[in-house]
């Protein structure tokens, strides 16, 4: 097999709590992921020049070994001595520093996509234990679907699948670092805890309803304090019908869930409208 094209597919976070931090600086953290149809497409090829070749349908994004995708590439080359060049034709749908795992799905696709074309008869254990290398989302994006994270994120359990609904996603021009969001986290004096417990039980129930109501992200109240366009965004969504509307991870990204597709639709029409909005669109939850 000398070319193959994977789906990266985006996650949002239904809950996500920190429950402390370890000694080297990485938060412990209590979430639920949830796999999104939407996805980025990552076609590997084989070519004659040794190597490892990154191309994107996106200037900005680095096509060097700051890329992530080269990471997980080089990983794979050193270890199984493969000796082929290899080309990565990223196509992104999903946002950059979005909360949406986007670059750790891209990754984890790099991953799947050696080990099946290389026959290296990796185990998705054996393949976790070396996307966790390369970050904490990882081992959960080359899985996917439905999963309550401990740890570092790193201890997964798959749990009863999201109800299907629809689900707005929504990006601001605004993007948030990552590291000086938990950094203000950690310098909060009240934090707001959502209840897991009740969440927890509200999937296994599978009642959508109740999931709305028991959402929580730790992470809002500090993400809404340095884009404040987040709290804006909710409120479009929850005026035109949405379940509930959360930001993802660390932000900026909003999704809000929705039973009606016109309602959806509509959210999305208005938000489009805004300059300050990157991409609104409609998308559904994804399960294996």
């Amino acid at each position: 097999m000398d070319r193959m094209t994977l789906k990266a597919r985006a996650k949002v976070n239904i809950g996500l709590d920190i429950t402390g931090v370890l000694d080297n600086g990485y938060h412990l953290v209590d979430m639920i992921m949830q796999t999104l149809q939407m996805h980025d497409e990552v076609t590997i090829r084989k070519k004659r020049e040794r190597g490892i070749e990154i191309r994107s349908n996106l200037r900005y994004l680095p096509v060097n070994e700051n890329n992530i995708v080269y990471q997980a590439a080089k990983m794979m080359v050193d270890e199984f001595q493969i000796q082929d060049g290899l080309r990565f034709d990223i196509k992104k749908e999903i946002p950059v520093a979005a909360g949406m795992a986007g670059g750790s799905a891209d990754a984890a696709s790099a991953l799947i996509g050696i080990n099946r074309m290389y026959q290296l008869s990796l185990s998705t254990e054996e393949l976790c234990i070396r996307g966790l290398q390369l970050g904490a989302d990882v081992p959960y994006c080359i899985q996917g679907g439905t999963m309550h994270a401990t740890g570092i994120g790193e201890k997964l359990e798959r749990i009863t699948a999201m109800p299907d609904c629809f689900v707005v996603v929504v990006k601001p021009k605004a993007s948030a670092s990552t590291k000086v969001v938990y950094q203000k986290f950690d310098q909060l004096e009240q934090v707001k805890h959502p209840n897991m417990t009740q969440l927890l039980l509200q999937m296994e129930g599978m009642n959508l309803n109740g999931i709305a109501d028991a959402m929580g992200n730790v992470l809002e109240q500090v993400t809404i304090s340095m884009i404040p366009e987040i709290a804006t965004i909710k409120e479009v969504l929850l005026k035109n019908g949405a379940l509930n509307a959360m930001m993802s991870g660390s932000g900026p990204t909003v999704f809000g869930l929705y039973t009606n597709r016109a309602q959806a639709d509509r959210a999305v029409a208005e938000l489009s409208n805004k300059k300050s909005i990157q991409k609104a669109c409609v998308t559904k939850f994804w399960n294996k």
